[in-house]
């Protein structure tokens, strides 16, 4: 992203992130961090193991307070925001989701609709079709009236993501989203990704350890090493060798991706381990 993107993204993006400092208990992972999130696009927050990604999702979502600075949603501090209003407007899958025992999907993928509910009123006919339309993105209406834990691992993941969808949000914040999947199931999940961002207007912010597939589906990328963004841009001008022997520790080649145009990254070892 250039400069002069950079600029606009700061004067209109709705999600932002201002001095942001973030722990647990006595220790600190994000210090002083600032973020504004592009409108519109989908960019997935890349970094080594233990660097902060998570944590700062999970700040941004309002499930973790920062102990300074804040979290703005249309331009609201989030904290001052009632929490309904937040969930109509964003939703985000954890990198590990838990469900009540015994719950089957269609229920599950149901407590999506909550936000758009008023109390003890029965789901609406737009509750339905937004659940149906979920579990079918999805592909995983044949898996409505089976329990999450006579699930595959992949299966399960496939549900959390209907779920997410079914929330129905302008705003979409992803973690680690293709885990438990296969490749397969992973390009239909960054392709379904891709299709809200061009179908519906999306907002979508990820995050991504495999660096190939954030390089093809991402708008922009956010490189975090030590809890700090060392660099933001496009996946052309964030992808190079350079970056990834500073952020990752990994040496590779960079080359053209011949079905993109993008970079394609051919790792060579892994002479060191950033933030390790």
């Amino acid at each position: 992203m250039t400069a002069s993107s950079l600029e606009t993204a700061s004067a209109t993006a709705r999600l932002r992130g201002v001095g942001l400092t973030v722990g647990y208990d006595d220790r600190i992972v994000i210090d002083g961090l600032d973020i504004d999130i592009p409108d519109g696009q989908v960019t997935t927050i890349i970094g080594s193991n233990g660097c902060g990604k998570s944590t700062l999702l999970r700040c941004l979502a309002r499930l973790l307070p920062p102990r300074a600075g804040a979290v703005y949603l249309d331009g609201d501090d989030i904290s001052s925001v009632r929490p309904k209003q937040v969930a109509r407007t964003l939703a985000i899958l954890p990198q590990n989701p838990i469900a009540p025992e015994g719950l089957t999907v269609a229920d599950l993928v149901g407590r999506g609709r909550h936000p758009h509910q008023r109390w003890f009123a029965q789901a609406s006919a737009a509750d339905e079709a937004a659940v149906a339309q979920a579990m079918e993105m999805t592909d995983t209406l044949d898996l409505a009236d089976r329990t999450l834990d006579a699930l595959s691992g992949g299966q399960r993941q496939r549900v959390w993501i209907a779920l997410t969808l079914a929330q129905d949000t302008d705003l979409i914040l992803l973690d680690e989203p293709t885990t438990y999947l296969d490749l397969a199931h992973s390009i239909d999940v960054l392709d379904l990704v891709r299709r809200l961002r061009d179908e519906h207007g999306k907002t979508v912010v990820m995050v991504l350890h495999d660096l190939n597939l954030a390089a093809r589906y991402s708008d922009s990328l956010f490189v975090m090493r030590n809890g700090a963004i060392v660099t933001t841009g496009s996946p052309t001008e964030v992808i190079d060798a350079e970056t990834l022997d500073a952020a990752f520790g990994l040496r590779a080649h960079v080359m053209t991706d011949p079905v993109t145009g993008g970079p394609l990254i051919v790792p060579l070892d892994s002479r060191t381990h950033a933030n390790r």
